[in-house]
């Protein structure tokens, strides 16, 4: 009797039909690119839905992106006669016209068919694929790491450029070159202590710490005291090479006032001209899905060799035909060109003298320190740090006094010297004690009693 229901076996597959969904496969796209998603899936059985699905949170939503429904749409297929057997192959599209990094994530693609014995019962079945949006690097930039510095004549220090390539998605392959030529380099495990300052955690720099030893130090010294006096003292900041109760460190009277001086003297023991170069590198993840690289290339720099080298980081990213590029010229600061506002000062008035500029382009950025020769400053302080100094209300005294601007970076440094000339204020009453005053303050009152003198002499 159980015969012919094992004759029935085989024929249960054609009563429920069958159903296989696959989704073509995707390369790598660009942000921006149009994309089109292919579902493609064979049956023999009538249309019910189709649905696709982006999934997020790691599978745990999935969020409806298209629905086909047959029982509102006429556009399907009549199969009714159940003892037929007739495959149909159909396809699916769903098109993203310009990705963009939300994008990024898996896609699923269900299928829904009428069973072929019963139309209250459906078959289902999917597939699923990922979208991988790459994002080019959007920017590249260099910079000097413990920007800006003094420059360091008689002691060897490490020098740090860091490249910052943010937005891109993978991270971009990051590299150095000296020249046009590429750089061997050693990888660090930890970044270089100079590069604190970049990464969110930047240490004070002492100016005081320059790990010298003795006989370095009575090199330095005695070097020092051979110099022209008026020229080097101020090359190095002050406060390295005097004590605070020295007092002034020339005298108007005896030193000699260049226009301009640039420091070019390096001891033999500084460094090898062939030094190696540590490479650091680190991935910052980014809330858009995209990750900022910072690469960063140390060396002991030897101004001698390194000034007027030029250093280029190339990133390599698959979203780009060509790799991105960007260049900087080591070079200490030459000639700065110094400007006073009011070109006129009068007694009384608010001077600013400022840095506009050099001869050269300069990197890394300066660090400038102007002193007054032979004195302190209009506030009493014996220096002042900036690009710009400004000189509150000057009096009549300060008439003929000279400016130092010390502009210095790890290639070198640079001295610069302005002289102030103020001029009688016709609104501010003058007193007994500019009877005795000279310059352009009481060149015009030297000139009214000379005048006077002629007069009385041509009535006499």
């Amino acid at each position: 009797m159980s015969w012919p229901g094992a004759l029935l076996l085989p024929l249960l597959p054609l009563a429920l039909g069958y159903l296989t969904v696959t989704i073509e496969p995707l390369p790598p796209v660009v942000v921006g690119d149009a994309v089109t998603l292919k579902c493609n899936f064979k049956t023999d059985g009538r249309m019910r839905e189709i649905v696709w699905y982006r999934v997020t949170d790691g599978g745990t939503i999935k969020q409806k992106i298209f629905t086909f429904d047959a029982m509102f749409s006429t556009n399907y297929s009549h199969m009714e006669n159940y003892r037929k057997r007739e495959d149909l192959l159909y396809q699916s599209t769903v098109r993203l016209p310009e990705v963009r990094i939300s994008d990024n994530g898996p896609y699923e693609c269900h299928v829904g068919i009428y069973d072929r014995a019963t139309r209250e019962k459906v078959v289902l079945s999917s597939d699923n694929v990922f979208l991988n949006v790459m994002s080019p690097p959007v920017s590249i930039a260099v910079l000097a790491a413990d920007s800006p510095a003094p420059f360091s004549r008689y002691q060897a220090q490490n020098f740090t450029l860091v490249c910052i390539v943010p937005g891109g998605k993978p991270a971009p392959q990051v590299s150095f070159k000296r020249d046009g030529e590429l750089i061997d380099v050693v990888p660090m495990l930890e970044p270089p202590p100079a590069a604190a300052g970049l990464l969110g955690n930047r240490p004070s720099r002492n100016p005081f710490n320059r790990d010298m030893d003795d006989t370095k130090m009575q090199k330095s010294l005695s070097l020092l005291d051979t110099e022209e006096r008026g020229l080097s003292p101020f090359t190095e900041n002050p406060y390295r090479v005097r004590a605070a109760d020295q007092g002034p460190m020339s005298s108007p009277v005896t030193e000699a006032i260049p226009e301009t001086v640039v420091s070019l003297e390096f001891p033999r023991w500084v460094h090898s001209t062939d030094p190696a170069y540590f490479f650091h590198q680190m991935h910052l993840p980014m809330s858009d899905g995209t990750v900022e690289v910072r690469a960063m290339l140390t060396w002991t720099l030897n101004p001698q060799v390194d000034n007027e080298a030029l250093f280029s980081c190339e990133v390599k990213h698959p979203a780009l035909s060509m790799p991105m590029q960007s260049e900087v010229t080591l070079a200490a600061p030459k000639g700065p060109k110094i400007m006073m506002s009011p070109t006129r000062a009068r007694v009384g008035d608010t001077v600013r003298i400022t840095v506009h500029g050099f001869q050269n382009e300069v990197f890394p950025e300066p660090l400038f320190t102007w002193t007054r020769v032979g004195g302190r400053l209009l506030d009493g302080s014996a220096e002042h740090d900036g690009k710009e100094l400004v000189l509150e209300r000057v009096p009549a005294e300060l008439n003929g006094s000279m400016y130092r601007c010390t502009a210095q970076n790890p290639l070198g440094s640079t001295d610069t010297h302005t002289r102030l000339i103020i001029f009688e204020n016709p609104n501010i009453p003058r007193g007994p004690e500019d009877s005795n005053s000279s310059g352009p303050v009481g060149s015009d009152r030297l000139t009214l009693v000379l005048l006077i003198l002629t007069v009385m002499f041509e009535l006499t």
